[in-house]
């Protein structure tokens, strides 16, 4: 399953929409992979193996299950998760892109890809179709939790 969609971050011309900056959206980005607990409450334990200016290497674990991935940062502009096939679980990724089309405008780009082939996603896709929506569910939040975190100066002192 390849999916990907854009949550409009910055609109001008929506005055109820306070805006984040360039700084500000990356921040939130960058701490969704760093504290993934924030973000996803269902996320048992997240642990750091390896950080660098790059990105991290984590395990995270849900319930019995454990997830091993990697996380590669183009600072201002890309986060990617990439997950390696292990065990049952297939190689997979998500990209999230900062967007900036226009001067005032700012979008997030996700793109999940499920690493299946088209055989198996024509077999999925009553299951994909479930799965497009949990994961443009979770990005809205990933976006609300940033707001909010902006709203209250959270990102800010991150900044400094």
């Amino acid at each position: 399953m390849k999916f990907e969609h854009l949550i409009e971050i910055n609109d001008p011309l929506n005055p109820l929409l306070d805006p984040l900056s360039v700084e500000q959206l990356w921040r939130g980005l960058v701490l969704r992979a760093e504290s993934p607990q924030l973000f996803m409450p269902h996320l048992d334990e997240c642990q750091i193996h390896e950080r660098s200016v790059e990105g991290l290497r984590r395990s995270l674990r849900y319930g019995d299950l454990v997830v091993e991935d990697r996380v590669e940062f183009e600072p201002m502009r890309q986060v990617r998760y990439l997950v390696a096939a292990q065990g049952e679980i297939s190689a997979s990724s998500l990209i999230m892109s900062i967007e900036s089309p226009a001067e005032d405008a700012l979008f997030v780009r996700f793109q999940y890809d499920d690493g299946h082939d088209a055989a198996t996603d024509a077999a999925n896709s009553m299951y994909d179709d479930y799965r497009r929506s949990a994961y443009h569910a979770a990005d809205l939040d990933t976006i609300r939790v940033l707001r909010d975190m902006a709203a209250q100066g959270r990102l800010d002192s991150l900044l400094n």
